[in-house]
């Protein structure tokens, strides 16, 4: 089902979260439920996302298949096969269901749903309108099942009022659904003699997990595969939160084309965080060309780019761009231990790949320590004293085919400093690649610090590669440098997102401030405030603006010139009045009473000309020190309400330097903002200035995430442009503002 574009609830999230009086099925946690146990915050937002028990899903006890067939040649044999396979292995007990057959393949056919000799945990539905066999399920009270049809959502708009009936329908029953338009990939075959924490799978576009799923033939466990289709029902986020849970997974993998829910994509991702356990996505649209590609293929809206990113760095998903890269860096979270230091010691044979390598990693924002100098004393009595071993480490090669080769890694790997060795082998020479390769197994056994390798053989076929390397579940072994810098990076990264994460969500304010009271009176639905109202918002929670008074007479203005004080402002405001400047709508620097009589005139006259209207002229204070700056709120179609900072004034059109949260957000993440704009240096001064004051502009923007949050939807644009921050200890204020009510 296709969620509301007004940002905060989806369609289908708002009724399982308004349906609270219904008790959920045995084996599903609700929204309700989760409601009941975690809260709302003020916009009346579930604070937690429930999990449903997915367990009798991936493992039921009996399974039905309906539109079970055993001809061949027909597409449905191939599907009842492979089921009858996987019921095997998992040690379920397979019904079909079919209206004309008594057996398939040998086994007892049912009739219909109506008809089968136990209650069933899944229903895997190969009927071309799975419709019509979802109420027949809710009456044999089976709790989950598995459309596989197509035709719906990502065919056009017919198809997706085919998907919202069905989905309705499932809402109705009370059971959950996978799809439809997914496919077989839940059931595939899993390797059991794996060890190790494991990947858990997800993927909208079940050809895209593939890779991942290979990943088995060279030693790394799988332990789950949602294939989650067009998300009638069950979603990318249930999966995710059910997997956070499962003691087995290590890190989940997810290929998204489109969020079927924002909100509840957050909730999930922060459970996640909770547990400690990685989430690395690929989230396709980050192109035009992309995003109309994700929802022609899913019928699911994709949030401006700059969302996505900002929403999953806040919740520490790591997003990646290549299915190469969800493979290295899922497998490197999924396996690795946490990191003892955040240093990195690039070790090779070669003085150019290690130099080429550590230009590399540094530009990706890897720490690179020199090694002190008694460390580079005791790595010279292996390594000759003309080469380099301060950081980047060069042996020269010979060192490492005889009993120096193993000295050198455990002395690099006892250095306080390191946390990571990676030693890239840019292609295989027997004579020294293989005894190095067996040499960094052996030490990354007995040490508790990562050991990467990045084999650079094109072939991939070499024993020391396949054998050696691959045979390690302590090595991570990478076939590309920027493979292996970004998951690295992502390791770290995680970690330290990991040891301090504060969930947002246990902040988030859950009643309305004095300041929301004010605002609601302030608010004019339908309608752009003028420049004075927008003010008397801000005024309402706190955000300071100018000394300034409204005013409809020359004589008014000459009036309000004196307590609001020379030199003045003078400007024009009026609802739907949005660029003042380009108008001649702003007068600045008036010093006296005949200026301000002649403003006056001028401004009025230029607005009746333009056919402005007008709700009077303002009269304000002038500053004209300090670091311009924007603050505003935009609504996202998936996420809702979002805060944005940036430079301001014209800068804001020209650099487009701005960064974005998606609320509720804390200190922290306020003072991340400002550390991602390129302009940062300008608030610590610049060319003789003064550093300003960033508590004041951190406080103005929590101020602006209360609003947008307490206001919701009733705000759908807010623009503080620009915000002028004053020098440390003078505050920061509002010298304009646009506001837009639904």
């Amino acid at each position: 089902m296709l969620g509301s574009t007004h940002g905060t609830l989806t369609t289908d999230f708002r009724a399982r979260v308004v349906a609270c009086g219904e008790e959920p099925h045995a084996s599903v946690v609700s929204l309700p439920t989760a409601t009941r146990q975690g809260g709302l915050d003020v916009s009346g937002r579930p604070l937690h996302l429930a999990v449903p028990d997915l367990d009798r899903f991936f493992r039921p006890r009996s399974v039905a298949v309906v539109g079970a067939s055993d001809t061949e040649g027909r597409p449905n044999t191939g599907i009842t096969r492979q089921l009858i396979a996987w019921a095997e292995r998992v040690g379920a007990r397979l019904h079909p269901v079919h209206p004309t057959r008594k057996t398939v393949f040998g086994r007892p056919c049912v009739p219909s749903v109506a008809g089968l000799p136990e209650p069933v945990d899944l229903a895997v539905l190969l009927v071309a309108d799975p419709l019509p066999v979802i109420e027949e399920l809710a009456e044999a009270k089976v709790p989950f099942a598995v459309a596989f049809a197509s035709g719906f959502a990502e065919t056009g708009e017919a198809g997706a009022v085919a998907q919202a009936r069905l989905a309705a329908a499932v809402e109705r029953s009370g059971l959950r659904l996978l799809g439809p338009n997914t496919n077989l990939n839940a059931f595939e075959e899993f390797r059991d003699d794996l060890e190790g924490p494991a990947i858990a799978l997800i993927t909208q576009s079940g050809h895209q997990g593939r890779p991942l799923h290979s990943l088995q033939e060279l030693g790394i466990r799988l332990s789950h595969w949602a294939p989650t289709g067009n998300e009638a029902d069950l979603e990318t986020a249930d999966f995710i939160a059910y997997f956070a849970q499962r003691p087995e997974v290590g890190a989940i993998a997810c290929y998204v084309e489109g969020l079927k829910d924002g909100r509840s994509f957050l909730l999930a991702a922060d459970r996640a965080a909770r547990a400690g356990v990685p989430v690395v996505a690929v989230k396709v649209g980050r192109t035009e060309a992309g995003a109309e590609a994700a929802a022609s293929h899913t019928g699911k809206l994709t949030g401006a780019d700059q969302v996505v990113d900002a929403a999953m760095r806040q919740f520490g998903v790591v997003r990646v761009d290549g299915l190469d890269e969800l493979q290295d860096t899922a497998a490197l979270l999924a396996r690795a231990r946490p990191p003892r230091a955040e240093g990195v010691a690039v070790y090779s044979i070669s003085g150019g790949t290690g130099a080429h390598f550590a230009d590399l990693a540094t530009a990706a924002g890897l720490t690179l320590p020199t090694l002190s100098a008694a460390k580079q004393d005791e790595l010279h009595t292996w390594i000759p004293g003309y080469l380099n071993v301060a950081n980047p480490i060069d042996n020269g090669g010979h060192p490492v085919g005889d009993h120096r080769g193993r000295k050198i890694i455990d002395a690099i790997l006892a250095d306080p400093s390191v946390g990571v060795l990676i030693c890239p082998i840019t292609g295989p020479f027997p004579p020294m690649s293989d005894r190095l390769a067996q040499d960094l197994v052996d030490a990354a056994e007995a040490t508790d610090k990562l050991v990467c390798v990045v084999w650079g053989s094109p072939v991939g076929t070499e024993d020391a590669y396949r054998t050696t390397l691959l045979g390690s579940s302590r090595v991570a072994t990478f076939r590309t440098f920027s493979n292996c810098i970004t998951a690295v990076k992502a390791h770290l990264d995680h970690h330290r997102f990991a040891t301090g994460y504060r969930s947002p969500f246990d902040e988030a304010p859950r009643t309305p401030s004095p300041s929301f009271r004010k605002a609601q009176g302030l608010i004019r639905p339908g309608r752009q405030l003028s420049e004075h109202a927008a003010k008397q918002l801000l005024r309402a929670y706190g955000i300071r603006v100018p000394r300034e008074q409204l005013v409809t007479s020359a004589a008014g203005a000459v009036r309000a010139a004196g307590p609001v004080g020379y030199p003045v402002v003078m400007k024009a405001s009026g609802p739907h009045l949005a660029h003042k400047t380009e108008l001649g709508l702003v007068k600045v620097g008036l010093t006296s009473a005949s200026q301000v009589r002649d403003a006056y005139r001028d401004l009025t006259d230029i607005a009746r000309f333009e056919s402005v209207d007008l709700d009077g002229i303002l009269v304000c204070q002038m500053i004209d020190r300090g670091v311009e700056m924007m603050v505003g709120v935009t609504h996202d179609a998936l996420f809702g309400p979002t805060v944005t900072v940036g430079l301001g004034g014209v800068l804001v059109e020209v650099l487009h330097d701005t960064a974005v949260r998606v609320p509720p957000f804390g200190e922290k993440d306020a003072r991340d903002m400002l550390g991602e704009l390129r302009g940062r240096a300008l608030l610590q001064g610049v060319r003789g200035g003064a550093p300003v004051d960033v508590d004041a502009l951190v406080e103005v923007v929590l101020r602006v995430q209360r609003m947008a949050l307490e206001l919701g939807d009733d705000l759908t644009e807010l623009d503080i442009n620009p915000l002028v921050v004053l020098g440390r200890g003078q505050g920061a204020v509002a010298l304009d503002a646009l506001a837009v009510c639904r």
